[in-house]
């Protein structure tokens, strides 16, 4: 027997080996309604959008934003994003539009994901006489991405004129995953790049921790919360009071006049 043969069945049983013996992986998605995933995806894609939005020409004034144009998935998230991003660089939120200096009206155009999944290997194969080749994979790799398209437009509340062209920011967020033989997965993207920057150096530092023992205190009793009743105010006299009209001359009389009499008011005998 020629030697080449016999190194192309070792080669081809180590390969058969290799694959037989390769682990395989998955991934958990979720156990929610949504996935963290999915849910990552969208508020990077937002917050990158809005980013790209320079909100100091407000600084200082009055702005009411106008939400009915935003209409997609987590819309309390985009509002809630752009109302931090104005109080951030100093305006002030209104709720009623007669009260402000400037109305603010983003708009969403796209706010979703999207996933795609590809491998190298060998497809399943269906053979004559119900025989099936199981597919093999090599390499895997899962892909999803988070898009956010928001437009935005600003106009004086007074006059309604624009306050500039406003514009529409679109980004992208994505969450790569990579199999070899089984063993992975090797993740990159935006998402892993936030993850990493927020929990990592001084943003994972703790800052304030609350207590892991649940413990109460006893309410103080209702007498002692409640303030002791006013009591009705009355008003005080220091000197006597001086009687009445019809009561004069009996006054007149109780009271001798201690007061003595002076000199002119002798009679002329006395003299």
């Amino acid at each position: 027997m020629s030697p080449v043969p016999l190194c192309s069945a070792v080669r081809t049983s180590l390969v058969l080996i290799l694959l037989v013996s390769c682990g395989c992986s998955s991934v958990k998605t979720t156990n929610t309604a949504r996935s963290s995933v999915e849910q990552m995806l969208i508020s990077n894609a937002v917050d990158q959008s809005l980013d790209k939005i320079n909100f100091h020409p407000f600084a200082g004034h009055k702005v009411f934003l106008e939400e009915k144009y935003i209409d997609c998935v987590d819309k309390a998230y985009v509002i809630g994003s752009i109302r931090h991003r104005l109080l951030h660089v100093g305006c002030k939120l209104v709720d009623k539009v007669d009260d402000a200096e400037i109305v603010l009206e983003p708009r969403s155009g796209t706010v979703g994901t999207t996933n795609s999944d590809s491998y190298v290997g060998i497809p399943e194969i269906t053979l004559p006489g119900m025989m099936t080749l199981p597919e093999v994979r090599v390499a895997t790799k899962t892909k999803q991405v988070g898009v956010a398209k928001i437009g935005i437009a600003a106009y004086d509340a007074k006059s309604r004129t624009s306050l500039g062209e406003g514009g529409v920011t679109l980004a992208q967020s994505d969450d790569t995953n990579i199999s070899v033989f089984g063993i992975g997965p090797y993740q990159k993207g935006t998402i892993r790049n936030e993850v990493i920057h927020s929990t990592s150096g001084k943003a994972g530092i703790t800052r304030d921790r609350l207590p892991v023992e649940v413990a109460f205190s006893t309410p103080a009793p209702a007498d002692v919360l409640e303030a002791p009743a006013a009591k009705e105010a009355k008003v005080q006299y220091t000197s006597v009071e001086e009687p009445a009209a019809e009561d004069a001359p009996e006054a007149a009389a109780e009271l001798p006049d201690e007061t003595p009499a002076s000199p002119s008011d002798k009679p002329s005998w006395a003299e």
